[in-house]
């Protein structure tokens, strides 16, 4: 019997021990991906927002109507964009969001000291397109006037950092805070150099309004699942990449990746000067 009794303390044993291994391991694999705890959260959100982005109605004026005046530096083509880092990076990313969206916020929130590293150093030039879904779903214009707000730090030469704290400032999605041009203004106090007469006269005219409107019927039109949308080169990458999940490393990865054998860019634009708004063009 006591020999029974051993084995069956050495198998709890064991077993307690298999237990802990795996635990561990599964404990070293939360740490290493970086992104998982911010990103794989992400996921269903993602889907969720995708989800009413593809059945609900947009009630925001997104008619393109009126005049389109595109940000200093930025495109105005089919699909407007800001574009960020080096014009002559070999890879491109492509996301579009809107400042009103939690799993953008979450998504940048994670990325943001990798998406800064892969800009600065010339691997990856991004292409940010601007929607505003998120109005049309839960009413306001939120989604708009921030958008707006940071195409006019966008003419500053601060559309980095004024989007940065966009989203490390994001009011929860029912909350229609980015509304209310002075809680833009107290965000801008926090970018140094960004609140002026300039940066406020083009918030509350809504100078941008109709560029931003203008991206939003783009991603109506683009077919896309919900915000953010990630593409590296033209593939997708958020959630996924093929089988593979978005993580830090994988981001990086996957960008050495798809420049391998090709130099970074080095052409950087030079760092805007506050200027008046663009010329307003036909919509």
């Amino acid at each position: 019997m006591s020999e029974k009794n051993s084995a069956g303390k050495r198998s709890a044993r064991e077993r307690l021990q298999e237990e802990r291994r795996r635990d561990q391991a599964r404990e070293k694999r939360r740490r290493t991906l970086i992104v998982s705890a911010a990103v794989v959260g992400v996921l269903g959100l993602a889907a969720v927002v995708g989800l009413i982005a593809a059945n609900a109605g947009d009630s925001s004026d997104s008619s393109g109507s009126g005049p389109v005046a595109a940000p200093t530096g930025a495109s105005g083509g089919d699909q407007p964009a800001i574009p960020v880092g080096a014009t002559d990076a070999p890879s491109t990313l492509t996301i579009w969001e809107d400042f009103r969206c939690p799993a953008c916020a979450q998504f940048e929130n994670a990325v943001r000291d990798t998406m800064h590293e892969l800009t600065d150093s010339g691997q990856v030039k991004v292409e940010y397109h601007l929607a505003t879904i998120i109005d049309g779903n839960m009413g306001g214009s939120g989604s708009l006037n921030a958008a707006n707000a940071a195409a006019c730090a966008q003419d500053a030469g601060k559309f980095v950092p004024y989007h940065d704290v966009l989203y490390q400032n994001q009011p929860p999605e029912p909350d229609d805070a980015f509304a209310r041009d002075a809680k833009l203004f107290e965000l801008a106090a926090k970018v140094p150099g960004l609140d002026t007469p300039a940066f406020r006269a083009c918030v509350s005219e809504g100078t941008h309004d109709g560029w931003v409107n203008k991206s939003n019927e783009a991603f109506r039109a683009g077919d896309f699942r919900g915000t953010p949308t990630v593409l590296l080169n033209g593939e997708s990458i958020f959630p996924t990449k093929g089988k593979e999940q978005i993580s830090i490393e994988n981001l990086k990865k996957w960008v050495a990746e798809a420049n391998k054998g090709k130099k970074p860019g080095t052409a950087f634009p030079s760092p805007a000067a506050p200027s008046a708004p663009a010329s307003p063009t036909a919509g």
